[in-house]
């Protein structure tokens, strides 16, 4: 079993208070993704930030577990700035680079005018003015990745789709690294989907800064919460994170749906992984509290992180929301900041 303890839940701003968009309304902060580099803690937020300076990804130094706000850093390349709602980072295996995907959910067969939500980033660590797009096409002038579209749809064996987790695993008995795609949706359109908990893998190698996708698209794990008793909601996959020290995954999936009285219900479980039982098409199992029972967050997460001396990060997109669950320094956030939650393994 593995349990875990929450050691803080808090708070950090990412960028200048007050800040507007084009409407004059404040603009609202809605963390969806965040990886650890080795140095620092870069997240991405789902919602465009404005000014020219600005970007939906940015860095922070962490100290303990805690951003630290004076060293936020933005990453305005054009390809990752003006990219479309960003859902889950990874590293490379061995650390080197970062890798970034939107949900490719939307697209418009006429035009390329959605083509930027499909877009599959890689950088090296140190260097994010660098991007590269993965699988690479242009048309109209905009530059993505969308004929990926076409063999994750594939796979998946639906047309519509949306990504949400993102992690590498390292090949076994000299075989490729794997890039895994954490899926959360899979329907005929937007509107006609259901939930799911599927993981679609490609075999991949880095060829100087580009990174090569070797192989073919598969499912490769595919597991119904819905039978696991302390669940209590239909939830669907919202990031991925490799364990290489544990030699693992955990998979963090969430709910949003309305209860019996028609209140909405909003929040997350943690799972976990090992790589032997996910070559061998097993389920994972729910991370618990330390006492053993379910671990349930009471929040949107959306992403999870490994920080270097093993604790987990999770970031959350509470929409626009603004009130936070107990144990937050304040009972409500300011728009420009996001809520955090530290967790350590028991």
């Amino acid at each position: 079993m593995i349990a875990v303890r929450i050691l803080e839940k808090g708070l950090f701003e990412c960028f200048d208070a007050g800040l507007t968009g084009s409407s004059d309304a404040p603009v609202k902060v809605e963390v969806s993704a965040v990886v650890w580099d080795g140095h620092r803690l870069v997240m991405a937020s789902d919602k465009n930030v404005p000014g020219e300076h600005r970007s939906p990804v940015f860095a922070l130094d962490c100290v303990d577990g805690r951003p630290q706000p004076q060293t936020l850093r933005y990453y305005t390349a054009d390809l990752i700035r003006n990219a479309e709602k960003y859902e889950d980072f990874a590293l490379t295996v061995g650390g080197t680079h970062i890798i970034a995907t939107t949900g490719f959910d939307r697209v418009d067969g006429a035009s390329s005018e959605l083509h930027h939500y499909n877009r599959l980033l890689v950088w090296p660590v140190d260097a994010p003015d660098a991007p590269r797009l993965v699988a690479e096409s242009e048309e109209s002038g905009v530059r993505s990745s969308v004929d990926l579209r076409a063999e994750l749809a594939a796979a998946l064996g639906a047309p519509y789709y949306k990504v949400e987790g993102l992690a590498t695993i390292p090949g076994r008995y000299g075989g490729n690294d794997r890039l895994l795609f954490g899926i959360r949706e899979v329907g005929d359109d937007h509107e006609n989907f259901d939930y799911v908990c599927r993981v679609v893998a490609v075999p991949y190698r880095m060829e100087g800064e580009d990174l090569v996708l070797t192989g073919e698209f598969e499912v490769v794990d595919d597991f119904d919460p819905s039978g696991v008793e302390d669940v209590r909601f239909a939830v669907g996959l919202s990031s991925l994170e490799h364990d290489p020290v544990h030699d693992g995954l955990y998979l963090l999936t969430r709910f949003e749906v309305e209860d019996e009285t028609g209140a909405e219900q909003v929040g997350a479980y943690l799972w976990w992984l090992s790589l032997d039982d996910f070559s061998a098409r097993r389920d994972p199992a729910l991370v618990r509290n330390e006492s053993g029972g379910v671990f349930e967050f009471a929040n949107k997460a959306e992403g999870v992180a490994l920080l270097g001396d093993g604790r987990l990060f999770v970031v959350y997109d509470p929409d626009r929301a603004l009130e936070l669950e107990s144990e937050h320094p304040r009972d409500t956030r300011e728009p420009h900041e996001a809520p955090y939650t530290l967790l350590t393994l028991v």
